[in-house]
């Protein structure tokens, strides 16, 4: 049966985002996802394993709603909210209480080794270029690559350092660091957005970072010390009063986990902490969709969220309370849909911003995660397609771009496809927006999210959904068709059909583009028809350009067959695919491909383009796999 996937309404009702049940109808329509499939079994934790989640489709719109607490704590909870302060709702007659942590969190993400011996050595690392620490301004006015700002105002690096060398030979590090910030920063601002440091993303994670990695710089003297004690209950207490006023979802998600953490570890914390639980749960459902896949459509903005909640859990661990099980099965439900977008070396696809992050730092945080899980090959409502045919992973975008709101980096993808064979990337896209400012230039981010930066048809070299100078996706595609079905073939096996249509060139061109895509199930071959088709019953006159790109992998030798209508491509593992094409010329373009550590590497494309009538045309090609 055919699906519809519908861009969302400006005006919508936010509890539309929010997971709910599925009927059973279509649970058994939809959802043989994860179990069925030769997909590949994902072992990730230190607990006893559990048999492998099949989907994340289990959570109510009660799910997110505030904890259930006796009606003492519920009038603790609405008087914080109010503004009482805490120390006169937990001990209204008593002393208060000094600034301290209550506990040291064991943190189970690990950092990046070499971005920590760089810090060392006094370098901020990120995707690949290197900053000197004293030539940071810490205050945000001189700005930089919006990569390097957030690890510099977030502390994510405090992981990394933690990663490389003991407490006592990175302490001295991380506090003359904080001491440079702490300088710029003496007190928060009256409100966000004065500068990076003081978004409220940035300022949870900086407030979570600080709780989880408070060994490093909590070492030193009494005076800093207490100095830094001191920035930290500030921070939570700012956060109290601006959460509501986050960037966007993930960022409100980073604000309210940091607050949680703070009325865990902070004395007096129990009214801060029934105050965040509530605000948390209600983000989170704000954050995601009915699949499991957060509404930017981003697999880096995914991770994230996971990363954020696994630091919550350790704080809830490290003051033996147990986390909140909504918080539990929210983790269980960002997982799987998340692994449908690794290929067969166990590295992340390049959609929507994001690099093709490697195999390593994925299972790594899947292990902290505590989720035995397989990907899930239909995500409809995140808006990934999966197949998977012996060695051969296809991945397929079939929905529109997400919405203005929800992503900072979103791109015109819809429609493209990335496809590997065992662990060589065969077919991919340019991937790595969100990288931008490290060793990719600032000035590429724009043309990194285009249609062209990615494996699928473009007309008159023009973008499917605008892609907007300062971030936003404009006008273009709002509706998107999806099919997908199992074929017999005439030799006794089968095949999986993806085909899928979207309308972003129709208001400009009158067409319609439909992509139909066929992998064998031994994985040897991919056909696939790329149509346009009228939009209305009245054609237009005239012929429009059109291209159809196929990104090729970094490892991918390619050359032209002599009658210019294929072209044979040489992978790394010896073995060896030739691509045809039933449309035209094939010609051979350079490309960008950016790499697992978000840094960009020289590769080429295949391109079939000429004109094409505004009454439509029909464009077939074949990627087969010799012997």
């Amino acid at each position: 049966m055919a699906t519809k996937i519908r861009e969302w309404p400006e005006n919508r009702n936010p509890e539309q985002n929010r997971a709910i049940p599925l009927s059973p109808s279509v649970e058994e329509g939809v959802l043989s996802q994860s179990g069925s499939g030769p997909e590949t079994e994902t072992t990730a934790g230190t607990r006893p394993a559990p048999d492998p989640i099949e989907t994340g489709r289990a959570l109510a719109l009660a799910d997110f709603s505030p904890p259930s607490v006796h009606v003492g704590e519920r009038l603790i909870r609405i008087a914080y909210r109010m503004g009482i302060p805490a120390s006169l709702l937990t001990t209204p007659m008593g002393k208060k209480a000094r600034t301290r942590l209550l506990a040291t969190v064991g943190n189970t993400l690990p950092g990046n080794r070499v971005a920590g011996t760089a810090l060392r050595a006094g370098h901020f690392l990120v995707h690949g270029a290197k900053t000197p620490v004293a030539q940071v301004d810490y205050a945000g006015a001189a700005r930089v690559g919006p990569p390097l700002e957030k690890v510099v105002h977030s502390f994510a690096w405090l992981t990394d350092l933690e990663a490389c060398a003991p407490r006592e030979q990175g302490a001295p590090v991380a506090e003359r660091i904080l001491a440079a910030w702490l300088q710029a920063n003496p007190q928060p601002p009256g409100k966000p957005g004065k500068g990076p440091a003081w978004s409220v993303g940035n300022t949870g994670m900086r407030l979570m970072n600080w709780l989880v990695h408070a060994p490093l710089i909590l070492s030193g003297d009494k005076a800093f010390r207490s100095r830094t004690l001191g920035h930290i209950a500030a921070t939570a207490r700012w956060l109290d009063r601006h959460v509501h006023r986050a960037e966007d979802n993930l960022a409100e998600v980073a604000g309210w986990c940091g607050i949680v953490a703070a009325g865990l570890l902070l004395p007096d914390g129990r009214p801060r902490r029934l105050y965040g639980e509530a605000g948390l749960l209600k983000a989170l459902g704000e954050l995601m969709g009915d699949d499991g896949g957060v509404l930017s459509r981003s697999p880096l903005a995914q991770m994230e969220a996971i990363a954020l909640l696994v630091r919550l859990r350790n704080c809830y661990q490290a003051t033996r309370r147990d986390p909140l099980p909504a918080m539990e099965r929210v983790i269980e439900m960002l997982v799987p849909p998340l692994l449908a977008l690794t290929h067969g070396d166990g590295s992340l696809g390049s959609w929507q911003g994001g690099w093709a992050v490697d195999a390593e730092d994925l299972a790594a945080l899947v292990k902290a995660s505590g989720v035995r899980a397989r990907p899930l090959r239909d995500v409809r409502q995140w808006g990934y397609q999966r197949a998977v045919a012996n060695k051969t992973v296809l991945q397929f975008d079939a929905s529109p771009p997400p919405m203005p709101q929800h992503a900072r980096y979103g791109c015109a993808s819809t429609l493209a496809f990335e496809l590997s064979h065992g662990k060589q990337r065969l077919i991919v896209n340019c991937g790595g927006a969100a990288s931008a400012g490290g060793l990719v230039p600032v000035r590429l981010e724009q043309g990194l999210r285009a249609t062209a930066a990615h494996s699928t048809l473009t007309l008159d070299d023009a973008n499917s959904t605008a892609v907007l100078i300062n971030g936003a996706i404009g006008s273009g595609v709002t509706e998107v068709d999806v099919d997908r079905k199992t074929l017999p073939q005439d030799n006794g096996t089968t095949a999986s059909r993806l085909e899928a249509s979207h309308n972003g060139y129709a208001a400009r061109y009158g067409l319609t583009h439909r992509r139909i895509l066929i992998l064998r199930d031994d994985g040897t071959e991919l056909r696939g028809e790329d149509l346009l088709l009228p939009s209305s019953r009245k054609a237009k006159r005239g012929k429009v350009g059109f291209a159809i790109r196929f990104h090729l992998g970094p490892d991918v030798d390619v050359a032209l067959a002599t009658d210019g209508q294929g072209a044979g491509l040489a992978l790394a593992d010896g073995s060896y695919w030739q691509f045809r094409s039933g449309a035209g010329e094939v010609t051979v373009e350079d490309s960008l491909w950016i790499d697992g550590h978000g840094r960009p590497q020289a590769t080429q494309q295949l391109v079939i383009q000429g004109m094409v009538s505004r009454g439509g045309g029909t464009f077939g090609w074949l990627l087969k796999k010799m012997s």
